[in-house]
């Protein structure tokens, strides 16, 4: 289904009225406030008594559950860790007994032991309730189609859309990830107003659509919640380009919660809201874990205020970020979005270089595609990077000689190092059906 441009940008981008907002949204910043601290002091005590885990690491750091009198106090509160989940698998940290365990995910465990997250039934409606609060905080609306393309099975992303958008009262086409061909023809023939997939996934259908001769910004699709790995403004610019739809961002962590744990608004596009009545954030110093002031970026942390099955305590996300101010949610501070995580840093020659960098600089160069990949490597005990990237159309060898040019000189003048540029013929980068592989190492190591 077409729809005119009048159609499509209607009621889209406007801050939702009041009465469309649930109680939590309204509160006030005190309110708010008064709400975490009551939670945070609940979930601290039910970790203690029901995880050992917590016991042994608030002993050993002698605190209390009763030593957290203001939300400052959290501080002095032991980290989690992913190691202390893997160490604990598989329900080591589960804080009821398996008999009120209703659903169980867990990551891929390619790095290592899986991490598992359970859910009681009061866990699984409050994420549905957090996901419907998130989808209408992005644009959606009761009544509206959403196409879910994120994954479905252990990890998180697709059953969380899809019981979210049931939630707040919309049909849901689960059509998971892979077989792009089908994608494309379900958006054709069911006319789905939102859609909800990893950006780089999104990049590949919008690429199906095209190799078929359709353009997908005259498909129904109005709105975009992209998730599940970083990316920038840049590749914001290119989705909304595109496809015609308002690209906005979605956050979370499987161990936490899974996605909902922050979304960016669709009338500001400023950053992600946190939801604060249910997760407590701290940015802290990624080497130190000292506590940062807001506005100063590091390591988010976050602490679960309503977790029942798996309650966790300052758990290092190892995403990286700041905390500011709320805007369209006045009381819950933003996220800004993230710009990598920790572990995806390379430190190459002594200086820090993330995808998103790499990222932002070749959607800023004529000729290249958003599709490209890192090779780390060693030659004579000094790692190199090289930048695969697509070329957008069928460049001359002299044309894609100067992007891989242009390119290599913005990472020099831009980030600080020399890099290797290989433009590559459209279609030839990996493609991947949910988050993208952006590193491959390798190093003889």
């Amino acid at each position: 289904m077409v729809q005119d441009a009048g159609t499509r940008a209607a009621g889209l981008g406007e801050a939702p009225q009041a009465g469309q907002l649930d109680a939590a949204e309204r509160m006030s910043a005190d309110e708010l406030a008064a709400v975490q601290l009551e939670r945070l002091r609940g979930t601290l005590r039910h970790a203690y008594d029901h995880v050992s885990c917590y016991r042994k690491k608030f002993d050993a750091a002698g605190v209390h559950p009763e030593d957290c009198r203001s939300l400052a106090d959290l501080a002095s509160f032991p980290f989690t860790t992913k190691g202390d989940l893997r160490e604990n698998y598989p329900a080591g940290m589960f804080a009821v007994p398996m008999t009120g365990i209703r659903r169980i995910h867990a990551s891929s465990g390619t790095t290592g032991q899986p991490t598992v997250s359970g859910y009681t039934e009061a866990d699984l409606g409050t994420w549905a309730g957090l996901m419907a609060r998130s989808i209408r905080a992005a644009g959606g609306r009761p009544g509206d189609v959403v196409h879910v393309a994120y994954g479905y099975g252990l990890f998180t992303g697709g059953l969380g859309a899809h019981y979210g958008a049931e939630r707040l009262g919309c049909t849901v086409i689960p059509a998971s990830g892979g077989v792009t061909g089908r994608q494309v023809r379900l958006i054709c023939d069911l006319c789905p107003r939102v859609i909800m997939v990893t950006p780089t996934y999104m990049l590949t259908i919008l690429d199906e659509f095209e190799r078929a001769g359709l353009d997908p910004a005259q498909s129904s699709l109005q709105i975009g919640i992209f998730g599940a790995e970083p990316w920038t403004e840049h590749m914001r610019a290119e989705l909304e380009e595109r496809a015609g739809l308002h690209a906005v961002d979605i956050y979370g962590l499987s161990e936490v919660m899974g996605p909902g744990v922050a979304q960016e608004c669709v009338e500001t596009k400023d950053g992600l809201t946190v939801w604060e009545d249910h997760f407590c954030p701290e940015i802290i110093d990624p080497a130190s874990g000292a506590v940062l002031a807001g506005g100063e970026r590091g390591e988010i942390v976050f602490t679960s205020l309503t977790k029942q099955a798996m309650p966790l305590v300052r758990y290092r996300t190892g995403d990286l970020t700041r905390l500011l101010p709320g805007t369209a949610r006045p009381a819950f501070r933003r996220m800004e979005r993230i710009t990598g995580r920790s572990d995806d840093m390379i430190v190459l020659r002594g200086v820090n270089v993330f995808p998103t960098q790499i990222e932002e600089l070749l959607l800023a160069t004529p000729g290249l595609s958003p599709h490209f990949q890192l090779e780390r490597t060693s030659h004579h005990h000094h790692d190199e990077l090289t930048v695969h990237v697509e070329a957008r159309a069928a460049l001359t060898p002299d044309q894609r000689s100067g992007a891989a040019r242009a390119l290599a000189a913005a990472v020099r003048d831009t980030v600080g190092v020399r890099v290797h540029v290989s433009v590559a013929a459209p279609g030839t980068i990996e493609r991947s059906a949910g988050k993208m592989r952006r590193v491959i190492d390798r190093r003889d190591l």
